[in-house]
């Protein structure tokens, strides 16, 4: 799915631009993934799982380019991603007013205002799209993830215990959050 390409200003002064990936955009959003799942224990992948090779992220960002259901933005700040996030429609009829909606950013990107401006171009498009519901997971421990979801308007409405096992060993729950958009 396309997006129109936008511009903001973040909270330091410097314009962001968000727009749709690219397939020249695959090495760099290789090195993207690589680092930010290092940065933080609250994604779902570690920096040794993101294995995949320049011409594979191409492949793959070209097949959500053209899959009608998902719509993936990049934040790029100074030329360098900043940030991406993904809202994943449902074709179903059961499930189809549901959206499921994930963010990541670099660790010197937080707090600048972008997870709030990604949120709300999700919510647009998922709005036009006639969804009634935004979900997501976060894992235990994610307390600047969680605020930034409720401040987005998200609530809580089930724990899955033990769903997370870290590499330290530790185990998380993983919570659903949800926001109504009716």
């Amino acid at each position: 799915m396309d997006f129109e390409p936008k511009s903001f200003l973040l909270r330091d002064g410097r314009t962001a631009v968000l727009r749709a990936p690219r397939r020249e955009d695959a090495a760099e959003m290789n090195r993207y993934l690589r680092i930010c799942s290092g940065e933080t224990d609250f994604l779902l992948r570690t920096p040794e799982e993101c294995v995949e090779s320049e011409e594979q992220e191409a492949a793959y960002l070209e097949k959500v380019l053209a899959d009608p259901n998902t719509l993936m933005i990049v934040c790029e700040v100074d030329g360098e991603i900043a940030g991406i996030c993904r809202i994943s429609f449902n074709s179903r009829l059961k499930i189809r007013h549901r959206a499921n909606v994930g963010l990541g950013l670099y660790r010197k990107f937080w707090g600048l205002g972008i997870g709030t401006r990604l949120f709300a171009e999700m919510e647009t498009a998922a709005r036009a799209r006639g969804a009634e519901q935004l979900e997501l997971e976060f894992i235990e421990g994610n307390d600047r993830g969680r605020a930034l979801y409720e401040k987005c308007g998200f609530r809580i409405v089930s724990e899955h215990p033990n769903a997370i096992h870290q590499p330290d060993g530790r185990r998380c729950c993983e919570y659903l959050m949800i926001k109504e958009l009716t």
